[in-house]
C-alpha cells in the first residue's frame, strides 16, 4: 500500500514578486523537475503544493534555501480525461465517507488527467479506489511523466 503513496512537498512563502522564481532557479540548479503544482494565496503568504520527481531532494534543496517545508502524503489518481472523471473518484470516495480535503489535477500527453489528491484516510481510499478499478499512479509514474 506504501507503494501508491505519493510524498508532496509544500512550502510557505511570502506572496511577493520573485519568490517562485527563486524556487524554480534552486529547483533548475539541482535538477529537479516539477510534475504538478499549484499556490493557494492566504493574504501576505502563499501556500505552494508541488509533486516533484524526487521530493526528498526537493526538500533539502528548499529548506536549506531558507523556506519553511514539509512533506505531505497524498495519492495521484489517473482518470479519463473526459466529462465525469472527476466525478466518478468524488463518488466512489463520498459513498465510502472518505473526505476530499484538496485536489488538483493536469493532463499529460498519454490523454489522460492525473489527479493529485489529499484525503482524510489515505489507506481506506487506497482500498476502495483500487477495488473499483481505478489506478493509482506512484512515484516511479511520477518521474516517468
Amino acid at each position: 500500500m506504501e507503494d501508491k503513496i505519493i510524498k508532496q512537498i509544500s512550502l510557505f512563502a511570502e506572496n511577493k514578486p520573485g519568490r517562485l522564481a527563486n524556487i524554480a532557479s534552486n529547483f533548475r540548479k539541482s535538477g529537479i523537475n516539477i510534475r504538478a503544482f499549484t499556490i493557494a494565496e492566504a493574504g501576505d503568504f502563499g501556500i505552494i503544493r508541488m509533486v516533484v520527481d524526487r521530493p526528498d531532494d526537493a526538500h533539502e534543496v528548499l529548506h536549506s534555501a531558507g523556506f519553511t517545508v514539509s512533506e505531505t502524503n497524498v495519492l495521484g489518481i489517473e482518470m479519463e480525461d473526459v466529462p465525469g472523471g472527476l466525478g466518478k473518484i468524488a463518488d466512489v470516495l463520498g459513498e465510502k465517507n472518505i473526505n476530499i480535503d484538496y485536489a488538483y489535477a493536469f493532463v499529460t500527453k498519454t490523454e489522460k488527467a492525473l489527479l493529485i489528491l489529499r484525503v482524510n484516510d489515505i489507506e481506506g481510499a487506497i482500498l476502495v479506489l483500487q477495488g473499483e478499478g481505478i489506478k493509482l499512479i506512484d512515484m516511479a509514474d511520477i518521474q516517468q511523466i
